[in-house]
């Protein structure tokens, strides 16, 4: 989490901080493999405007329990935007990096930047349970029935060993902002170029390229939230790229401004 408790990727969290306030709680020990959390925003904007939230999103496929319906969001590649209004709250699904595969039925990259109804791919009670969590206010309860649902649909689902070793290295990536290269990626884990690229699209839903740069942006984007006076290009070697200038190219093409413009606000 961030010193603003919203979470990494997050962009401006001080100036959501006031209205917006983000929970989170572990699945049950059962969904430990599978689901990373559940998070919990609820935001009261009332005598306030809406309010655009953007996201750096992490390669991950997310469950979300939201009052117009459940909905699967695939690994979104670009700024995620979630405009808010009034007072509300939605619950979420993160999914451990690949562990959607599963409950896919096919390539996760089919679901990249899309949110689709999770009636369609997890059974109609999706919408049920999701009324049923939204009408609580406390955190465990509602863990607790997006426990029950998720649980309850494991045992259709065919073991997958795949899934711990895409998780693995999604993890090791992120761990690791400082790591640029693919092939780079590929020789340290002693495995073809293509076989990586193909367990991706199939697990991930993203390419590892985006992988190792959403990596770096995160990183750069928290350093930029703490404020001014960063070296920049000090920060662009330490992430590994050959200079400022490609660091600044990158993170302009993601964020739509500069890290410097951005930092200073």
């Amino acid at each position: 989490m961030s010193r603003h408790g919203l979470g990494r990727g997050v962009l401006r969290p001080g100036a959501a901080a006031g209205f917006l306030q983000v929970r989170q709680h572990p699945p049950a020990p059962g969904l430990a493999a599978l689901v990373d959390f559940y998070w919990n925003p609820r935001w009261d904007l009332r005598g306030r405007d809406p309010y655009e939230q953007k996201v750096l999103a992490h390669p991950n496929v997310h469950l979300v329990f939201e009052p117009e319906g459940a909905l699967v969001y695939g690994v979104q590649r670009g700024v995620f935007v979630r405009r808010l209004e009034g007072a509300g709250q939605v619950l979420g699904v993160k999914f451990r990096p690949g562990a959607f595969r599963p409950f896919a039925g096919g390539p996760v990259a089919d679901l990249a930047d899309r949110a689709v109804p999770a009636a369609g791919i997890l059974g109609t009670d999706a919408d049920e349970v999701g009324r049923r969590v939204l009408d609580l206010d406390d955190l465990p309860a509602m863990a607790a029935h997006a426990d029950g649902f998720l649980l309850g649909l494991l045992p259709a689902l065919p073991p997958d060993p795949q899934v711990a070793e895409v998780a693995a290295l999604v993890e090791a990536i992120t761990a690791r902002p400082q790591l640029f290269r693919v092939d780079e990626l590929a020789r340290e884990l002693d495995m073809p170029v293509r076989r990586l690229q193909r367990l991706f699209a199939e697990y991930v839903g993203a390419s590892p390229k985006w992988v190792l740069r959403r990596a770096r942006l995160h990183e750069a984007a928290a350093r930029a939230d703490e404020g001014a006076g960063i070296d920049w290009a000090a920060l662009a070697a330490d992430l590994g790229y050959a200079d400022q200038a490609h660091l600044t190219r990158d993170f302009t093409a993601a964020v739509g401004a500069p890290p410097s413009r951005y930092a200073g606000r």
